[in-house]
């Protein structure tokens, strides 16, 4: 069925659009992603859905019908996934550096997201200035994994009809229901990875952790930086563990509060070079890692353990073990 049939459920308006179910939503966006419907229809599509909010079921659906048309990916271990699409402004962007600090654990990482932001410095583009480059394949993905280096996969590699609907941005002036569920894609079929979730405002913690209980994901939720699935080299902010959809205050981490006594020392400038020369400084020992990503990569490794049910100390470890397999 044409997709207009949708639109004219969800385009009413913000008080009188109707939700989709979780099986409308999951027809409604792989007719998109499949390029059945017409260039109007998505422009309706994308502008309607902006007006009028996913509900979870909807999201759910949308993320079922983008992770069906994912590469397949096989990780050698429990594996963490690190969503990037907003990339830096202001900070220095530090997800790679979390990436190598999880690599260097023996756990394997995925980074995946857009190569390119006009006005933003991208996680692809501090990949690259540290001669890591972007893996074009699983098989590709296998050799990096086998390295010990973390994957980083352009998100037209890993889902190419997802990055043709984020590209409608440029042309819409909107964002849609595709930058959302980006943020949200696992596309790993085991279900021994950890995700991290990360929101810009505060009105989307409720919604992300109702979804993450949903479809029982594992998963660290946490305000971003600047977007980004890092923790803010300056404040550590709360990170809420769910294991298979569960929450788990236990392996949680609360914001850091209060006046901060000690600044790490970053990085003047955030351009994809100095930010790179940091992170190898880093790396070598030169400077210390900021210590909220020290706590972030330990929350981290505590959650995967939770998840393989391998005591947390041995977590990385195992991932390294099977990868040397």
């Amino acid at each position: 069925m044409s997709i207009s049939a949708y639109i004219k459920e969800i385009g009413r308006g913000k008080d009188g659009a109707r939700p989709l179910d979780r099986a409308q939503s999951r027809d409604l966006m792989a007719q998109v992603l499949d390029g059945q419907a017409t260039d109007l229809e998505v422009g309706a599509f994308a502008v309607a859905m902006r007006i009028k909010g996913e509900t979870t079921d909807e999201l759910a659906g949308f993320l079922d019908a983008v992770t069906e048309r994912c590469v397949p990916l096989q990780a050698p271990g429990p594996a963490v996934v690190l969503p990037s699409y907003n990339g830096a402004r202001k900070l220095p962007n530090l997800t790679p550096l979390l990436a190598l600090m999880l690599a260097q654990e023996g756990v394997p990482v995925l980074v995946h997201g857009m190569p390119e932001d006009p006005t933003r410095v991208t996680t692809a583009e501090v990949f690259h200035d540290l001669g890591l480059p972007a893996a074009t394949s699983p098989e590709e993905a296998a050799q990096a994994w086998a390295r010990r280096e973390p994957v980083y996969m352009r998100t037209d590699r890993l889902c190419p009809p997802l990055a043709r609907l984020l590209d409608a941005r440029w042309v819409i002036g909107l964002r849609n229901p595709a930058h959302t569920v980006a943020k949200l894609l696992d596309p790993f079929s085991s279900s021994g990875s950890v995700r991290i979730v990360n929101y810009t405002h505060p009105e989307y913690a409720h919604m992300h952790a109702a979804f993450l209980q949903h479809i029982g994901a594992n998963a660290v939720l946490m305000r971003g930086t600047e977007g980004e699935p890092v923790a803010d080299a300056r404040r550590l902010p709360k990170l809420d563990v769910f294991v298979r959809g569960e929450p788990r205050p236990d392996l949680s981490l609360g914001a850091h509060e209060g006046v901060l006594r000690e600044l790490p020392v970053l990085p003047r400038t955030c351009d994809a070079p100095t930010t790179a020369l940091y992170i190898q400084s880093v790396l070598s020992g030169e400077k210390p890692a900021p210590e909220p990503l020290l706590r972030q990569v330990d929350c981290l490794l505590k959650t995967l353990a939770a998840v393989s049910g391998t005591p947390a100390a041995q977590a990385g470890a195992s991932a390294s073990s099977e990868t040397a397999a």
